[in-house]
């Protein structure tokens, strides 16, 4: 059986927001918007990273693949590092099945840029809000692992 060292970059990047130095290579500005006729979701999203702000939209195969996808096209023409990040596994726990639809859902997606694999993972009672926040997390770690390489920041470390 194969195994590989999956990076916790939920907790690498916890710490290192915790901070004064740390500075996120970009933010969201306005949320996400998402519209799900449940035949083909669109997504909307506006990037802001090196005082450049980019308004995109995508499709996908559901919701999530849809807030991945815009996601990556907004961010691949500031950070073309992200073009070779791939979600390889996605999964939504159900925390409290009693609190039926209003219950919190933690959702984790594993990433890989094909030579690293790190997880990360967020809690909402919205499944598409756990998910959004989850792609961001996974696509900034994926960013500052690529600076870290080059030299250019010190990257997060796991504790």
């Amino acid at each position: 059986m194969l195994t590989y060292e999956i990076q916790d970059a939920s907790r690498a990047l916890a710490i290192a927001r915790s901070l004064k130095s740390y500075a996120s290579p970009f933010a969201v500005v306005g949320g996400y918007k998402l519209i799900d006729n449940g035949v083909e979701p669109e997504a909307t999203v506006q990037i802001e990273a090196n005082g450049t702000l980019i308004h995109e939209a995508s499709t996908g195969k559901g919701p999530v693949d849809a807030l991945a996808n815009v996601l990556k096209k907004a961010l691949t023409p500031l950070f073309p590092e992200i073009e070779g990040v791939k979600l390889v596994d996605y999964r939504a726990n159900i925390m409290d099945a009693k609190r039926g639809t209003s219950t919190d859902v933690e959702v984790t997606i594993i990433f890989t840029d094909g030579d690293r694999v790190w997880r990360v993972y967020s809690l909402s009672e919205n499944i598409n809000a756990a998910s959004f926040n989850v792609l961001i997390d996974g696509f900034e770690y994926a960013i500052l692992m690529k600076r870290a390489r080059d030299g250019s920041v010190t990257p997060p470390q796991n504790q």
